[in-house]
């Protein structure tokens, strides 16, 4: 297989890395826009302003992008950034912000609408430079070529094409991850631990990948065997570990499910992906188990006598693991009618990254993950 590789950003990852972001700001001009997390403590974001402004730069602030905003709220920093005259947009804050923030720098030069963007429309290579500051670690889709987001009018995902040289830099901070705070440390942990997996056994996966993600992968098995005492420097390497070996392999039906059932019912992504680990491990298993009898031995296992037994005991303990986290392994609590998810799942479905999941994913066997995990 011919693999061509490129990693576009520039990143930067450990603590205090936040006062990195006057220097690369400085790269693109005076004028900066920070499109900020409503959920961050207003302190942090005065520190990322004070920042800024020491380096000679102008720092305007919009901090209105919660977990209950939607994609066109885009349209609105786009707005914004255009009557500031932006040099440089950051996205400061969670996996949301990061998703809203990056629609509005490739929307904002040609003052595209959020709607023609989800529809599939591609700018003329016009955007703004963009620098992530995530407060969640990297998500999947942090350094691929495209990503996701859900279209508000009907609650589907639709994946988005980033042009190439979007981003100026990432700024991977550890002291900013406070959801390694408190009890939601393993639900970051577990989602990002089930989304490497589905990388490492994806069809495309080759050398490259897996030479990153099995590093991934080690490091978060270590993270879960300390329950919620989670590492941030540690979960900072493996995001990062975790986000190039996807961007050499490919995300699958799980990442994309997860995304779905989030945009369409409002549950906690990394709940979602809780619920669906198991029963993609079960089909990931079966078409790749030589993988995960690999996945087996990063989470402790006793050696089986085949593959095969391997490979089922990393199912195993997978939901051993979950089960001593207290982290559930269905959504039935949220009583969703199936019905509700038929649509988004299909939708799920039809992404061009599903086409690489190891095995095949036919609607029959869509349904059946959802009954599974409803």
């Amino acid at each position: 297989m011919d693999i061509s590789f490129r990693l576009d950003p520039e990143v930067f990852i450990g603590e205090n890395t936040l006062s990195m972001a006057g220097t690369i700001a400085s790269r693109y001009g005076k004028q900066i826009m920070i499109a900020a997390d409503a959920r961050l403590d207003q302190q942090l974001i005065g520190r990322l302003k004070n920042v800024l402004e020491d380096a000679g730069l102008n720092a305007i602030v919009f901090a209105g992008i919660d977990d209950g905003s939607q994609v066109d709220l885009a349209d609105k920093i786009v707005e914004l950034a255009n009557a500031s005259h932006c040099d440089l947009l950051i996205g400061f804050g969670g996996e949301k912000t990061q998703i809203i923030a990056r629609m509005a720098a490739i929307m904002a030069p040609e003052k595209m609408p959020s709607f023609d963007l989800l529809e599939g429309k591609t700018n003329s290579g016009k955007f703004f430079p963009f620098l992530a500051i995530p407060t969640e670690g990297l998500n999947v889709f942090s350094t691929t070529d495209y990503f996701l987001a859900a279209d508000p009018r009907n609650k589907l995902i639709k994946l988005i094409t980033t042009p190439a040289r979007l981003y100026a830099s990432i700024i991977l901070d550890s002291s900013l991850f406070g959801i390694l705070s408190g009890g939601t440390a393993a639900a970051y942990v577990i989602e990002s631990f089930f989304f490497a997996v589905e990388a490492y056994c994806s069809a495309r996966s080759n050398f490259i990948s897996d030479a990153v993600l099995e590093r991934a992968l080690n490091y978060y098995a270590k993270l879960l065997k300390n329950g919620n005492d989670m590492n941030a420097e540690t979960f900072a390497q493996a995001g990062f570990l975790a986000a190039v070996g996807s961007a050499a392999s490919c995300p699958g039906i799980g990442a994309a499910l997860a995304a779905a059932i989030n945009a369409r019912c409002s549950i906690p992504k990394p709940v979602c992906s809780a619920a669906l680990f198991p029963a993609l491990a079960e089909r990931l298993a079966a078409a790749r188990p030589e993988k995960m009898a690999r996945v087996a031995s990063y989470l402790g296992n006793a050696k089986a006598a085949s593959t095969a037994e391997a490979a089922a005991s990393a199912v195993e303990g997978i939901q051993r693991v979950m089960t001593a986290l207290n982290l559930k392994t269905s959504l039935s609590e949220h009583s969703i009618p199936l019905d509700r998810l038929t649509a988004a799942a299909e939708a799920a479905r039809g992404l061009d990254l599903t086409a690489n999941s190891p095995w095949t994913v036919s609607e029959e066997e869509v349904f059946k993950i959802l009954k599974q995990i409803l």
